[in-house]
């Protein structure tokens, strides 16, 4: 064996530790919250008026291409939420005569919110759960922003993308 080379040995190793997998590495999917996700999302929301038209509502939607919008009253204050679920069953119901109703004959007012520092294995459990897929964030009564079950899926997908690069990097060095 030429003199430059010595094998890695279990005694020669004694003093190093493998440090490729760490509570806080293991913990960090649990551990994320809205606040990271909308960190990284930022806090715009579209909201509409309780008596703006569902016609008006969906114009909004399809402008901006997103699949709720959130109904706040006169003072600015959260009142409701209207998904494209809460349009289709009520075109269902009333063909025809959908459109014309006013908002807040459709929202849905009994609504579920979150805060920054709930975790996203909670909040998914509540979408999964609850069946449904936007939750405002709440800071007090004070709206700031709105959080999908896709955001969280993208934040999380983001984050194992990331780690399987630092494990790339970690075998080849």
């Amino acid at each position: 064996m030429p003199a430059s080379y010595t094998p890695k040995t279990r005694g020669a190793m004694a003093d190093k530790h493998s440090h490729s997998q760490t509570v806080q590495t293991n913990m960090s999917a649990a551990q994320a919250t809205v606040g990271d996700v909308l960190a990284t999302k930022g806090g715009d929301v579209i909201a509409i008026r309780p008596q703006d038209t569902v016609q008006h509502a969906v114009e909004i939607m399809s402008e901006n291409r997103i699949g709720v919008v959130l109904v706040k009253d006169a003072q600015g204050a959260l009142c409701g939420i209207l998904s494209e679920r809460d349009i289709v069953r009520q075109l269902a119901q009333t063909p025809g005569q959908t459109l014309p109703k006013t908002v807040d004959a459709l929202m849905t007012t009994e609504l579920k919110t979150t805060t920054t520092d709930e975790t996203l294995v909670t909040v998914l459990r509540r979408m999964t759960d609850g069946r449904f897929r936007h939750l405002p964030v709440m800071e007090g009564e004070t709206l700031i922003g709105l959080i999908s079950i896709g955001d969280v899926v993208n934040y999380r997908l983001t984050a194992l993308e990331y780690e399987a690069l630092q494990l790339k990097q970690l075998i080849v060095g």
